[in-house]
């Protein structure tokens, strides 16, 4: 099997976006076009919740380690802030990003990871946008979100797609033809699998991301995992 790596999406360019006006950020879902989701992949970070211009977007918090599914937001206005969900606490400004542009009809990801419990929790924005694969083809990609993790490989049915990917790495697109597939992850470079998402059924023109979160050899809350997301 040969997989084919394609440069379709990569990690969210920030730029900075001007306004004026209390609500010149303001946007209308249904004209906009503009999917976003939050994927809180922080083990020990309390539920959350989004704020894009100091406007919450959601009403349903972000808990590990689900992705909250793509939704509209009314405002492009920095800063995104994640804010603690917890009624106590719902000032409280856990993570921002001060600077960005976001386009119409395109799909972003949040993605939060890090530990509350060693302040090192972090945000990356992915663009989540990427062309329909040629027919009889998927595509995929590696998202490494495990915190204090070294770099991973992914085989795919046995065979390596995915090579020494670092945190908080996001990795092109690669082509891979539709049917069944075992996902394994490995500490770059070894054999011994630390993680697999098995029996995934790859579906002809879609396009997916594959990603890990909690600690290499963790137990209990911080246990290493894997999820796919469908971006398209």
């Amino acid at each position: 099997m040969v997989f084919v790596f394609m440069c379709c999406a990569g990690i969210m360019t920030i730029s900075f976006i001007t306004s004026c006006g209390k609500n010149a950020g303001s946007i209308s879902p249904a004209t906009s076009h503009i999917e976003f989701q939050v994927v809180n992949l922080s083990p020990d970070l309390h539920p959350v919740s989004l704020y894009i211009g100091t406007y919450k977007q959601n009403n349903q918090s972000y808990s590990y380690p689900n992705p909250s599914g793509y939704f509209s937001i009314t405002n492009v206005s920095p800063p995104i802030q994640i804010r603690s969900a917890v009624s106590t606490e719902s000032a409280v400004n856990i993570l921002s990003i001060d600077t960005l542009i976001m386009h119409p009809y395109f799909k972003y990801s949040l993605f939060i990871t890090g530990l509350k419990s060693d302040s090192t929790v972090t945000s990356f924005l992915t663009t989540d946008t990427a062309g329909p694969p040629p027919a009889g083809r998927g595509k995929i990609r590696f998202v490494n979100a495990s915190p204090h993790s070294s770099a991973f490989d992914v085989s795919a049915n046995d065979v390596i797609a995915f090579q020494n990917q670092p945190y908080k790495n996001i990795s092109d697109y690669i082509l891979i033809p539709p049917g069944n597939y075992d996902f394994k992850i490995m500490p770059a470079g070894q054999k011994t699998v630390i993680s697999t998402y098995p029996k995934f059924t790859v579906m002809d023109g879609k396009v997916y991301t594959l990603f890990c979160r909690g600690v290499a050899g963790g137990a209990d809350s911080v246990a290493f995992g894997t999820g796919i997301i469908t971006n398209r």
